[in-house]
């Protein structure tokens, strides 16, 4: 069976199991590494694999011929997207500061894209001036050189970005919590509608149990797809984006993922979503 999803280390520590032969029952899998943004397009296109991890925000596209896995995903708390600028001497501006200015951005079709233009909507006088889209490594460097005003990241940045001498805005997770009460939904996992998703949903949560369970046994395959991450960046990353809504979405998860396309939808920046299609897994 062919699935993609990205080398991030909590991908690759969900599916190391199920991608190692490990799962009884499991069909071999086929793995494409791809980044988020290349899948999101794949799934609208209809030319992606059977089973995907893409952007909750790329959901309304793809519904129709995609079912949502409650598992496998990446949803919690205090995990979501920063935005960042220059200079500032570590003490953060307003959201003011960002009125007509060029902001960087991942995907357009990213959860944290969207968190990003709600929270803009409501906190940035007049709004952005230009979105500009480029690849995620590229970012903080654009705005540490001045070539940007402000940068969209996600992931292992909110670990690094002080590295670049850049200064957090805000933290888009934190505007969410406080505003809704709910997680933030990032990453989904997704399947061809027709397929046994009740047999795709234990796959998942059987590799998830064997990856908690045996923690080292995913660490050579993890840190072989990490990108030069530093191993206790790459642990970070896993204990902040593997959690009890990788195992079960649960109410509180579908409602924070109807929420984000709900609100997104009001502001005209994804299509409708029929509420009983994200739960017809």
């Amino acid at each position: 069976m062919k699935i993609a999803y990205s080398p991030c280390p909590n991908d690759t520590f969900i599916f190391h199991a199920w991608a190692s032969g490990l799962i009884p029952g499991a069909p071999e899998l086929e793995v494409m590494y791809a980044d988020i943004d290349i899948t999101n397009h794949l799934a609208a296109e209809r030319k992606g694999p059977e089973v995907m991890k893409i952007s909750y925000a790329a959901l309304p596209w793809v519904l129709a011929d995609y079912a949502l896995l409650p598992c496998g995903g990446a949803l919690g708390r205090g995990c979501g997207p920063l935005v960042l600028t220059a200079g500032g001497n570590g003490q953060a501006g307003t959201p003011e500061m960002l009125s007509g200015k060029r902001v960087a951005v991942p995907s357009e079709r990213s959860t944290a894209y969207l968190l990003f233009r709600l929270w803009a909507a409501q906190q940035v006088p007049g709004g952005v001036g230009e979105i500009v889209v480029m690849p995620f490594h590229d970012i903080m460097p654009a705005v540490r050189d001045g070539r940007i005003d402000a940068g969209l990241v996600i992931h292992e940045a909110r670990f690094t970005y002080q590295n670049y001498g850049l200064t957090m805005l805000t933290d888009l997770g934190s505007w969410w919590e406080s505003d809704t009460g709910l997680p933030i939904p990032l990453g989904a996992i997704i399947a061809r509608r027709g397929m046994d998703t009740r047999a795709l949903t234990e796959y998942v949560r059987a590799s998830l149990q064997y990856a908690w369970a045996n923690p080292e046994a995913s660490r050579d395959y993890v840190m072989s797809h990490a990108q030069e991450m530093s191993p206790e960046v790459a642990k970070q990353h896993i204990d902040l984006y593997v959690n009890s809504f990788s195992s079960d979405l649960g109410e509180d998860g579908y409602s924070a993922v109807e929420a984000l396309l709900t609100r997104a939808a009001a502001e005209g920046l994804v299509p409708a979503v029929d509420p009983a299609l994200l739960r017809s897994c």
